[in-house]
């Protein structure tokens, strides 16, 4: 579209002429209309805050045409209320709002169905604390007892998203953010980019199962390659990808218009043909296999974090995995769990609305396990799945994470408007394509504080709910703390939907709650697959 305007202003300028010289001076009037239309189209076209407005002089300006008449009209009849939408009209003015540095409080109350069923509230203290006698950064310790370089977390952190997927801006503006605010960026499957490295943030680097940037000529992972990667200082931990909240049981998918030359050699791929990450791993196929590969990848990083994601399936595999922990004495530092209503990346329908655990269930499932096997506290525990503001992170926390990972609210906070043209290659903003033109509209240095300010706020907000809930350290939130309604006239506190264990109670399947008794039968250490034959509940 820059170029287009750049024809448009030259052809009807040279046309108002044409017919101000060959018919009558009296043309030379439109000017006073068109002068100022394209005067406004340059300043578009060479001002660098606004990505739409710089990749789309002057058509651009209708988006904030629609955001003027937001309050009126836009949120009524385009946005929703509700998360059948990719994301709810309150998160996305939360994130923005947060991003620009405006005003991110409302009038007028609640803006949210209260009497709604799944409405969800946080309960309060009447002892509440002065938030400013709080850590407003708070942060976690990432590293067990075979971990020689722990991590120092912040309570939120930039989720998995590769370049390839998003644009090379994109990248440098997160990581810039990133840098700013002393938060990790999760590189995604894709490898490490020079973008990733540029800005000096803390990376987590993720493996998945095409094993990019640590991929043998045969597909298989490399372990030199990995060492070799491991040895930036600004990876401070890595991530080995089992599933994810946007296609759980799928494997990544990039399409082959947006596979450049630069990605195909940072990925070790050919150009021209569509990227498809396999939904299983090579370098293991069961339970043992894993937490060995973990022992394997700690080893060749010289000790860094190490640990893996997934979006629960069937609940026996990760007893399994717990299992395996037990059997051979390898610990992950960290697991993350994605929800499958999560995920940034195009997916087929199927997959993205009805495959995967949800992430509260999950969440609770995953930290309910380790508990139970009494692996909890050798552990960190992150979440990712619509993460976007501070409640959002309490309730994650109440549930049982130690921190959050967010990708859509930072793709938002980078520019993002959710175009829903990210397996296009046309993503208007320059955040999801690899469009170099389109690419050229997102201004780095703009948007990576953007992406601070976002990060900073809401984990200010986050500390602000602690101190509304007399609770002076993230330890101290449990699932007492938030509330949802089943129905109109029903109300229950998550320990009462998600009843906690005993700790340790999982050791023994005759100590074992009965409806984990058949997840235990079915869980088998030396194979993902479950033991239907052996699904039993016994009788007291």
């Amino acid at each position: 579209m820059r170029n287009e305007f750049v024809i448009f202003s030259i052809l009807s300028t040279l046309g108002v002429l044409a017919l101000s010289w060959f018919v009558s001076m009296g043309w030379l009037w439109v000017f006073l209309i068109l002068g100022p239309i394209l005067l406004l189209g340059y300043y578009d076209f060479f001002q660098t805050k606004h990505a739409i407005a710089r990749n789309f002089p002057l058509v651009g300006r209708t988006r904030y045409v629609a955001e003027w008449l937001r309050p009126k009209i836009y949120q009524y009849f385009i946005e929703s209320d509700t998360d059948g939408k990719p994301f709810s009209r309150l998160n996305r003015n939360i994130i923005y709002q947060r991003a620009k540095g405006d005003l991110d409080t409302a009038p007028f109350g609640t803006q949210l169905d209260v009497y709604k069923d799944g409405f969800e509230w946080m309960n309060h203290s009447i002892g509440a604390i002065d938030p400013h006698n709080l850590d407003h950064h708070p942060r976690v310790k990432v590293g067990g007892k075979d971990c020689l370089q722990p991590y120092s977390s912040s309570h939120l952190n930039v989720s998995a998203m590769s370049f390839g997927s998003l644009s090379s801006r994109a990248i440098l503006a997160l990581n810039g953010g990133a840098k700013i605010g002393d938060f990790a960026h999760n590189t995604g499957e894709g490898g490490i980019a020079p973008y990733h490295l540029e800005p000096g943030g803390d990376l987590i680097y993720q493996i998945g199962t095409g094993y990019f940037g640590s991929r043998a000529p045969d597909g298989n992972f490399s372990d030199e390659l990995f060492a070799e990667r491991c040895k930036s200082p600004n990876v401070k931990m890595i991530e080995i990808k089992l599933s994810q909240g946007a296609k759980p049981g799928h494997g990544g998918i990039l399409p082959a218009k947006k596979v450049t030359k630069e990605i195909a050699a940072i990925r070790s791929i050919e150009m021209g043909k569509d990227v498809l990450s396999p939904p299983y791993h090579r370098a293991f196929n069961t339970p043992i296999g894993l937490m060995e590969f973990v022992k394997r990848c700690r080893d060749l990083s010289g000790g860094k974090p190490i640990g893996f994601k997934l979006c629960i399936g069937q609940k026996s595999e990760f007893v399994a995995i717990c299992k395996a922990m037990l059997e051979t004495g390898i610990r992950p530092d960290f697991i993350s769990v994605d929800g499958g209503e999560g995920g940034t990346g195009a997916a087929p329908l199927e997959f993205s609305n009805n495959v995967g655990m949800p992430f509260v269930d999950g969440l609770a499932f995953a930290y309910d396990a380790l508990i139970g096997f009494n692996l909890k506290k050798e552990i960190t525990l992150f979440a990712s799945g619509k993460i976007a503001s501070g409640f959002d992170i309490f309730r994650a926390i109440s549930l049982g994470a130690d921190a959050c990972n967010s990708a859509r609210a930072m793709m938002m906070a980078v520019g993002c408007i959710q175009a829903l043209e990210c397996n296009k290659n046309s993503c208007p903003t320059g955040v999801a394509t690899q469009d170099p033109e389109l690419v050229k509209g997102l201004n780095v240095k703009d948007k990576e504080h953007r992406v601070a300010r976002y990060h900073n706020e809401t984990v200010k907000a986050f500390v602000e709910l602690m101190a509304a809930a007399g609770i002076e350290h993230p330890d101290e939130i449990n699932r007492i703390h938030v509330s949802r309604r089943i129905s109109q006239n029903e109300v229950k506190r998550l320990d009462e939907i998600y009843p906690y264990i005993t700790e340790g109670c999982l050791l023994d399947p005759k100590s074992a709650p009965g409806e984990w008794k058949a997840i235990l039968g079915m869980a088998d250490s030396k194979s993902f697959k479950p033991r239907f034959e052996s699904v039993f509940i016994e009788e007291d």
